[in-house]
């Protein structure tokens, strides 16, 4: 069951397990791309019947998380100019009036995945404890 990924109100949510055997909620923060702790959701996201609760697959949950993260953050460095990437491709939709190509489909999944494992791998050495880099790893 664990971990459980959710989109409360379009905002990505995880529960994991805790050390004691426990469970721990964790909502995206759209300020810095990290993770809040957010424990008054479980019951919510588990048991709610909120037309804005949907659970979502792992992939579902690090595509979600990056978008936010791209949409929402600007910055310098790697992962910042891979955001970018992904902006263009979908302004250039936009101002196209298309749907996406299956390529960039692929093409923006691709680097989601790539970016959500490197900027995980940067808030774990920033100490925040919710961060989990393998959860992109293993989304593919």
């Amino acid at each position: 069951m664990l971990p459980a990924f959710f989109s409360y109100y379009e905002s990505p949510v995880k529960l994991v397990e805790t050390a004691d055997g426990g469970v721990a909620a964790w909502r995206l923060s759209k300020d810095t791309g990290g993770w809040l702790p957010a424990n008054y959701l479980i019951d919510k996201v588990l048991f709610g019947e909120d037309g804005e609760i949907e659970p979502l697959t792992r992939d579902e949950f690090v595509q979600r998380t990056e978008h936010d993260r791209g949409y929402y953050l600007r910055g310098e460095g790697p992962v910042f100019a891979l955001y970018e990437t992904v902006r263009a491709v979908r302004e250039s939709q936009a101002r196209e009036r298309r749907y996406p190509t299956p390529r960039e489909i692929a093409l923006v999944e691709g680097i989601q995945r790539r970016t959500f494992v490197m900027f995980e791998e940067l808030l774990q050495r920033s100490g925040d404890e919710a961060a989990d880099p393998t959860l992109g790893e293993s989304s593919r």
